[in-house]
């Protein structure tokens, strides 16, 4: 039995204790905010994350919680409607197995299947990590330190435990070029359980009705090279309305409510691509170690399957030393191939050019077989790693 502490507690960190614990490992996640996070945009479960969800048996739960979007529309400044992606395009038609919900959805999900076995802790964060030949000491910014056997960070794009042992962000993360804002607004546009895009050259704004609830989320995505401070709010918000000043559509109401807004999250467009993911007795899962950025629409999707083949190779290996090498050898290649759709999804999402724009609408009208096409390749990326069956416990 290894002691593990693990940094984040969104969808990789509740996935991987689920699968440790299960090993009979000792494990404590800790996360910044006071509580499991509520709401967010809708993510997607795809291919061998649904196969994973299923063997922890809560694909049902999932399946409860799912958007049943109808379809995902595209509409000009002036709201004349391009194409779509149908319900069976966007549920991967019979290439792949895929399931879409709320963020907030499914990690409230991880949350109640580990609360009773696994320690959280909530409003903490880790401070140093000071290896030696007895574990892990760590240091946090409230709670007493400890030593472990792991430290692994599931914290996200900005991840503080990549920070700590790895070095800056800015080493290792790769901007796409572009800038996004996402918030919520009351549904007063008569959408249910659908998603619309508008797209002008360099930007998309979108509105995300989840199912018939009473707002939905808005999302602006633009071409920008200036990002202002994390933590400054009121420099974002100036941006995004700079930026869609001119637009049409429903964006002059978006963006009267965008101040309102207690949800607003404003981000770059990035992946985190590294030469390696573990160092010693500290690993790096999901977001924290690969981000593949949400053009790619696999971050989730990658969270899961990521903390299930470190949580196998613990449970398999002789010793940690061994285990971290082979998790980064199981998966590096199924993780590097789902990255590498982003670029094709954001060729979708936020045509960059005015001559990109006209041949993403023409291949919307042409819908549905460019649009099948498109997803199958994405479904094979999704499907491209055979999972191995976790070693029982004795006992």
């Amino acid at each position: 039995m290894a002691s593990v502490v693990i940094s984040g507690a969104s969808v990789a960190g509740p996935a991987l204790a689920f699968w440790l614990h299960r090993a009979g490992h000792d494990v404590t996640v800790v996360e910044r905010s006071t509580a499991v996070r509520d709401g967010g945009y809708p993510i997607d479960l795809r291919g061998v994350a649904v196969d994973v969800v299923e063997r922890m048996g809560l694909l049902d739960a999932v399946q409860a919680a799912r958007t049943d979007t109808r379809q995902v529309s595209f509409v000009s400044g002036r709201g004349r409607r391009i194409g779509a992606f149908t319900s069976e395009v966007l549920d991967g038609g019979s290439w792949i197995r895929a399931v879409e919900l709320p963020r907030g959805d499914l990690t409230r999900i991880l949350y109640e299947a580990t609360r009773q076995d696994v320690e959280y802790v909530f409003s903490d964060s880790l401070a140093s990590l000071d290896e030696d030949v007895d574990g892990v000491r760590v240091t946090f910014e409230r709670s007493a330190p400890r030593t472990v056997d792991l430290v692994v960070g599931a914290d996200g794009l900005h991840s503080n435990v990549r920070r700590l042992a790895f070095g800056p962000e800015e080493s290792f993360r790769r901007d796409l070029g572009l800038v996004y804002a996402g918030f919520s607004v009351p549904n007063t546009f008569g959408l249910e359980r659908e998603a619309v895009i508008c797209n002008d050259p360099g930007r998309a704004a979108a509105l995300y009705a989840v199912r018939d609830l009473p707002q939905v989320i808005a999302l602006l995505a633009f071409a920008s090279s200036e990002v202002p401070g994390r933590h400054d709010v009121a420099a974002q918000q100036d941006l995004a309305a700079a930026a869609f000043a001119d637009a049409g559509w429903h964006v002059p109401a978006v963006l009267a409510r965008m101040r309102e807004a207690d949800d607003f999250y404003f981000d770059t467009v990035s992946q985190i691509r590294m030469p390696e993911w573990t160092r010693g007795r500290v690993a790096l899962v999901g977001d924290a170690g690969y981000a593949p950025s949400f053009l790619s629409g696999q971050g989730t999707s990658l969270a899961v399957v990521g903390a299930y083949a470190l949580a196998g190779e613990l449970a398999s290996a002789p010793d940690i030393a061994a285990a971290l090498p082979a998790y980064e050898r199981t998966v590096r290649g199924f993780v590097e191939r789902n990255q590498d759709t982003a670029d094709a999804g954001g060729r979708v999402i936020v045509p960059a050019t005015r001559g990109a724009l006209w041949r993403r609408n023409a291949m919307l009208r042409l819908m549905p077989l460019l649009a099948r096409l498109g997803v199958r390749d994405g479904a094979d990326a999704a499907a491209s790693l055979e999972l191995a069956d976790l070693p029982v416990p004795a006992g």
